[in-house]
């Protein structure tokens, strides 16, 4: 029995940081800047890092190293950055007997393109961890007090309801962070299976797809995601701090002050962080969210996902937190 199985993806970030090009402001791009390198040239590269890095795995190591008896599910490649994987969750306490390789793609990888380590772009290749379906999951070892689901994508999402029903019918708890890819299931669908979760993690931008309300309308994001789903709903504004609500109470807490290195794993570690703290203390929201955010602070700090995570019994700086009553 395990006190908590992680689905999700497995990921080799490889960071680089080239000498030199050049951002642009253009509408064109969604964020409105854009990278620019000379077609054709060779992009002398001054630094390059190999670390892991995916939802699945990201938040696995935190709970172990939390304390928790841990174990992840999920797929990776039959390639070396694959073992890589299984040897590196191993080595920081996670079971890796429900993981399973394959040759039908290579294992997940990400390139981030890095400038003074604010701004970034990402590219993604979805490879091994959207090769996991039903018939991969050894459901007779699916045995824990919880399961976190992170982002699921590919054969992977289909999986999401059948999850969901298991945990359910085997009065395993449930903490959820979806994808867009899950949010955009039909409504009916998702409706039906939010409401056997236990905790629902959401950026802000993922509140308000889900709600259809404008993220500057706060209580009534809450109040729309209550009713839809009966357990604790979070809300994460990345610097701006953190809303949570046990459809009673509303609960406010900004970020800790802290010089930034990098951002990856930031939003894994708040989730993963919130509840190992919510489990230690027994369903206190306070305490949960300071874990939470003090994780997250830690992993901002390093390059990476991992790096930075707490460990069971750190000291860590405590953010304040508002309590006021849901309307």
């Amino acid at each position: 029995m395990f006190d908590i199985i992680t689905f999700g993806s497995a990921t080799q970030d490889i960071f680089l940081q080239p000498k030199s090009f050049k951002i642009v402001e253009e509408k064109r791009f969604i964020t409105g800047k854009g990278i620019c390198l000379s077609l054709g040239s060779k992009i002398q590269v001054k630094d390059i890092n190999f670390l892991s890095g995916g939802g699945g795995t990201n938040t696995a190591v935190v709970f172990a190293r939390q304390g928790f008896k841990t174990a992840f599910c999920g797929m990776v490649g039959a390639d070396s950055a694959g073992q890589e994987m299984i040897k590196e969750l191993a080595k920081n306490g996670v079971s890796t007997q429900l993981m399973k390789k394959t040759e039908k793609k290579p294992t997940n990888h990400s390139v981030v393109l890095s400038f003074d380590n604010q701004e970034r772009t990402i590219l993604v290749y979805c490879g091994a961890s959207s090769e996991l379906a039903v018939k991969d999951i050894p459901w007779p070892k699916i045995k824990a007090k919880w399961l976190y689901l992170a982002p699921l994508s590919g054969k992977l999402c289909n999986t999401f309801e059948k999850l969901v029903d298991f945990a359910w019918k085997n009065k395993i708890k449930i903490a959820l962070n979806p994808g867009h890819t899950q949010l955009s299931l039909p409504r009916k669908t998702l409706t039906r299976i939010l409401n056997k979760v236990d905790v629902l993690i959401l950026n802000q931008e993922e509140a308000c797809f889900l709600s259809k309300i404008p993220f500057n309308r706060e209580k009534e994001i809450f109040r729309k995601i209550d009713d839809i789903c009966p357990g604790i709903a979070v809300m994460t504004k990345g610097p701006l701090g953190v809303l949570v609500s046990d459809g009673k109470c509303l609960y406010k807490a900004s970020s800790l002050k802290i010089k930034t290195i990098d951002r990856t794993g930031a939003g894994d570690a708040f989730a993963s962080g919130f509840i190992s703290g919510l489990i230690k203390r027994k369903g206190d929201i306070v305490q949960a969210i300071q874990l939470g955010v003090a994780n997250s602070s830690a992993c901002l700090k390093e390059l990476g996902a991992k790096k930075g995570l707490l460990a069971a019994n750190q000291k860590f700086e405590k953010v304040k937190v508002q309590k006021g009553k849901c309307l």
